[in-house]
C-alpha cells in the first residue's frame, strides 16, 4: 500500500507554489544551484559545438555505429544489502527509469518496452529528463511516455521526478496517464506490518530551491529512499539517514573512452558518482546510466540501461 506523507499539503497551495517559482527559474534561463550560485545556462553554445561533433562523426562514418548502440539498452539487476530494511521488504525490486529522453530517437519508447518486458518488480521510480531539448513543447512525448508506463506492471505504482530537461508543466501529465509525481514530497510504503519511506525532489542541477533539502528532513523513523535527478544532494540526504539515493543525469559519460571513462558526465560531485554504485557516510547510492540519449542522439563504449534494484536485509550474523 502506498500513501503520501501529508497528502492534504500535496493537494494544497503548496504545489501551485513550487509551479510559480519553478516557472520563473525556467524564464530566466539560469542555473540556479544550491551554493546560492547563478549561471547562466550555456546550451544554445553546446548545441552549436554538438553539431561540429556530429559533421565529424558522419565525416568517419560513425554515426551510425553511435545510434545503433544508443538503441542497445542492457537490462541490469542490483542487490543491495541493508541493516535497517525491514524484513518485510527484504526483496523488494525497485525498477529504475532515467533519461529517457524519449523523443531524442524515433520510437525509442519500443526500445525502452522491450527492455522491461517481463521484468518482476514492485515498484517504478523514474528519475526525470523525459525530453530531449530544455525548453519549448512537450506534447511529441505523451504518447510515448504513455506507452511506457502503460507497460509498466507493478503493484506499488510509478513514481517520478523532475529533471533539468523538464518543465514544471509536465506535473499535469499525471492526469494523462498512470504516474505520480514527487516534488519535493514524501511517499510511505506498507507491507507486511512495516513501511518505508520515499521521497522525491524536483531538479537540483539546474532549479535547486530550498524546499528541495526541506524534503530531505522528512519525520520518518525508518528506511528511506531519496529519488533526486543528480547526485547534487547526496551529503543532505546522508546527513537525514536516507540510506539509498537513486539519481541519474549523466548517462554514465554517454560517450566513453574504450576503458569506459566518460568525456563529459556534466555534474562536479566527482568520478565516483557518474555511474553505477557509490556509498556516501553509510548511505547507498546509484547512478543509472540513463535509458536514452541527449545531445547527440549515439553512444560509445556505453549502453543504455533499465534497471532493476532489489532491497535485500543484510544478515546481522554474517560477519559472526
Amino acid at each position: 500500500m502506498v500513501t503520501y506523507l501529508n497528502k492534504e499539503i500535496k493537494l494544497s497551495a503548496s504545489r501551485q507554489l513550487w509551479a510559480i517559482t519553478r516557472s520563473v527559474l525556467e524564464i530566466n534561463m539560469y542555473k540556479t544551484k544550491k551554493n546560492g550560485k547563478k549561471t547562466k545556462s550555456h546550451w544554445d553554445e553546446f548545441e552549436a559545438l554538438l553539431k561540429i561533433v556530429k559533421f565529424i562523426l558522419k565525416s568517419l562514418s560513425l554515426y551510425d555505429k553511435g545510434t545503433e548502440r544508443a538503441r542497445q539498452i542492457i537490462p541490469k539487476k542490483v542487490s543491495l544489502e541493508f541493516d535497517n530494511l525491514p524484513e518485510g521488504f527484504s526483496g523488494y525490486k525497485i525498477l529504475h527509469l532515467s533519461d529517457l529522453h524519449i523523443d531524442a530517437l524515433p520510437n525509442f519508447e519500443d526500445d525502452v518496452i522491450r527492455q522491461i518486458g517481463d521484468l518482476q518488480y514492485d515498484i517504478c521510480i523514474m528519475t526525470g529528463d523525459y525530453r530531449k531539448e530544455i525548453e519549448g513543447g512537450f506534447g511529441q512525448i505523451i504518447e510515448p511516455m504513455k506507452k511506457i508506463t502503460s507497460a509498466i506492471k507493478c503493484s506499488d505504482g510509478t513514481f517520478a521526478v523532475l529533471g533539468n530537461h523538464d518543465t514544471y508543466l509536465m506535473h499535469t501529465l499525471e492526469n494523462k496517464m498512470d504516474i505520480q509525481f514527487l516534488i519535493n514530497e514524501s511517499i510511505k510504503v506498507s507491507r507486511n506490518g512495516s513501511s518505508i519511506l520515499i521521497t522525491g525532489t524536483d531538479d537540483p542541477y539546474s532549479y535547486y530551491t530550498v524546499e528541495a533539502a526541506h524534503s530531505l528532513q522528512a519525520d520518518f523513523d525508518g528506511f528511506k529512499i531519496a529519488a533526486v535527478h543528480t547526485p547534487e544532494l547526496k551529503n543532505i540526504a546522508s546527513e537525514n539517514d536516507y540510506k539509498l539515493y537513486l539519481c541519474g543525469h549523466t548517462h554514465g559519460g554517454q560517450i566513453c573512452l574504450p576503458n569506459g571513462k566518460p568525456l563529459i558526465t556534466h555534474q562536479k560531485e566527482g568520478s565516483q558518482y557518474a555511474s553505477g554504485i557509490w556509498h556516501e557516510n553509510g548511505m547507498i547510492g546509484y547512478t543509472h546510466n540513463g535509458c536514452g540519449v541527449s545531445g547527440i542522439p549515439v553512444r560509445y563504449n556505453s549502453n543504455g540501461e533499465v534497471t532493476i534494484i532489489e532491497l535485500l536485509k543484510k544478515n546481522r550474523y554474517e560477519n559472526n
